[in-house]
């Protein structure tokens, strides 16, 4: 795969948005070191000029999702694991537990596709199972 990548990132919350997913493109930075696969792209905050970088590890057994800017975290998603953390946002902080119950990774030629699902509680209160699909994909030259 190219350096220079497309990312789409597909997010649901099964008891929340039911069937409306949300999703996210941005242009973004591709490498694999060591057997994994890292990401790097910039989000935009809706309503704000705030930029979040974002930087995506991925391997076999865990998944690394880390958000540094207006919002900040450090998500760790392991099959059969609950891992916990803190998000840093604008308005406060807040607790989060992550249960991973699947983790895939799909490679092709010039696109890595990821699959998380998993079960969010925040601050001990159960929130929703979620999913989050994310396409990597080569830009075109």
């Amino acid at each position: 795969m190219k350096k220079d990548v497309l990312v789409s990132i597909s997010g649901l919350q099964y008891e929340i948005d039911k069937d409306e997913p949300i999703e996210v493109i941005s242009v973004g930075q591709y490498y694999n070191k060591n057997g994994k696969h890292y990401i790097c792209y910039d989000e935009m905050l809706e309503d704000s000029d705030d930029v979040t970088s974002c930087t995506v590890k991925a391997a076999r057994e865990q998944i690394d999702i880390i958000k540094r800017g207006a919002n900040n975290v450090h998500m760790v998603f392991e099959t059969g694991q609950k891992n916990t953390t803190y998000y840093h946002t604008p308005y406060g902080d807040l607790q989060i537990g992550i249960y991973t119950t699947k983790i895939q990774i799909d490679e092709e030629e010039d696109k890595l596709l990821l699959l998380i699902n998993y079960g969010l509680d925040i601050n001990y209160n159960f929130v929703a199972d979620c999913q989050i699909q994310m396409k990597i994909t080569s830009r075109k030259q």
